[in-house]
């Protein structure tokens, strides 16, 4: 577990802060250029940590519920599928309650498509960086020691505590992160595999970011579709959090989880791997 945690968190630190230092402090407004250069980091060692401590036990990626193969097969979609469904079903609600709305378009033709496709790797890294760290081989290791709704548990909020540095999180914010945590567990114990939550994650920050304007954990995105506002009290919109940080988000999150219930009605993922 050591040479895991080395190369996954201690090695992109190292050259995050060899390379470019200022990647180490929270930016105020995320950029593609920024996000996607820190992010890739992340991933390709969270992916090569993985893969050695596969070979070195003798074990298939697909052991700690990444089946390369199935990178960006129908789970990925389908998961990519709900996370904008059910970002936008929150600000539809805000919207119904007269607390967000959509004021005009902001990219068109070409950059529309170069923003689009940007922020869609930098999300994509985003889902395989923060997913494989938090629901991956760690959470092999746990679900194994601890079971897996402890481990699930014990990691989600991990996962929280590590938004907490982002500038303009909230407590209703991070409480969103520890549920959409919860979340992407459940995927995985229904699916097997982490790439629902994966395809997820991406499109869910995706949305807010790029697609409708709003802030994500508390930062604001270069390059937008949309121009949105929101009016109201934090509680409700979300305030600098973005829409996530909403209490209605708890209630989407619940949805999601009653919905994913009844879509993948039977446990694949062990409650204790072997």
């Amino acid at each position: 577990m050591f040479l895991w945690l080395v190369i996954t968190f201690g090695i992109p630190i190292l050259l995050l802060f060899l390379l470019r230092p200022g990647a180490l402090h929270p930016p105020s407004v995320w950029t593609i250029q920024g996000d996607l250069s820190s992010k890739s980091v992340a991933a390709f060692c969270v992916l090569l940590a993985t893969w050695l401590v596969a070979r070195l036990q003798k074990r298939s990626m697909a052991d700690y519920g990444i089946p390369l193969r199935k990178a960006l097969g129908g789970r990925f979609w389908e998961g990519a599928l709900w996370g904008f469904a059910m970002l936008s079903a929150l600000l539809l609600l805000l919207h119904a309650f007269g607390q967000f709305q959509i004021n005009s378009v902001a990219l068109t033709g070409s950059a529309f498509f170069k923003y689009a496709l940007g922020w869609a790797l930098a999300f994509y890294c985003v889902g395989i960086s923060e997913e494989f760290a938090f629901r991956g081989y760690l959470f092999f290791i746990a679900a194994r020691r601890i079971r897996f709704w402890r481990a699930a548990v014990a990691l989600s909020i991990g996962f929280a505590v590590a938004h907490l540095p982002n500038p303009g999180e909230t407590l209703l914010g991070i409480l969103q992160v520890l549920a959409v945590g919860l979340l992407f567990c459940l995927t995985i114990r229904r699916t097997g595999n982490l790439w629902f939550a994966v395809g997820f994650h991406a499109s869910w920050d995706w949305a807010q970011t790029f697609f409708y304007g709003t802030p994500d954990s508390g930062l604001l995105g270069e390059g937008h579709f949309l121009n949105s506002s929101v009016q109201g009290p934090n509680w409700v919109t979300g305030g600098s959090a973005g829409p996530e940080g909403s209490i209605f988000a708890l209630l989407i999150l619940s949805f999601s989880a009653l919905l994913i219930h009844w879509r993948f009605p039977k446990p694949v993922y062990p409650d204790r791997p072997a």
